[in-house]
């Protein structure tokens, strides 16, 4: 009987995972095998239609140069708008991007946060394709 159930939970566990995987995971997959270009390529819609997940993403592509020319204003702009975006149930999230902006604006100057700023402000959510 017991082995039935950890059969029965390893199937549901597949299976849920399977039921949720998507461009967002199939990018993490990506990124974790080195396959920058892949998300990027699957990232930049999300973070373009407002998925603050994709847009930390994008903003650590940046930080880091993967996959993109290393560009801290992008990456700043990206975590911002990240910061703005989660909501108040993904607490732990927000507090990664903001420690991601941090960390980028200690390696920029006040003009390029400014321009990171406005960037941000004038960013809109494209719509979906």
């Amino acid at each position: 009987m017991r082995r039935l159930h950890l059969i029965i939970a390893l199937f549901l566990a597949l299976w849920t995972g399977a039921a949720h995987a998507g461009p967002f995971e199939d990018g993490v997959a990506a990124a974790q095998r080195g396959d920058f270009a892949t998300a990027l390529r699957l990232w930049k819609p999300l973070a373009e239609q407002g998925d603050a997940s994709a847009q930390n993403n994008l903003g650590l592509m940046y930080h880091n140069g993967r996959g993109v020319p290393q560009d801290y204003v992008q990456a700043h702009k990206w975590f911002n708008l990240a910061v703005s975006r989660f909501s108040a149930d993904r607490k732990e999230d927000r507090d990664h991007a903001v420690k991601n902006r941090d960390l980028a604006a200690a390696k920029m100057t006040p003009q390029q946060i400014a321009e990171a700023q406005k960037l941000a402000r004038e960013w809109t959510r494209k719509p979906e394709r």
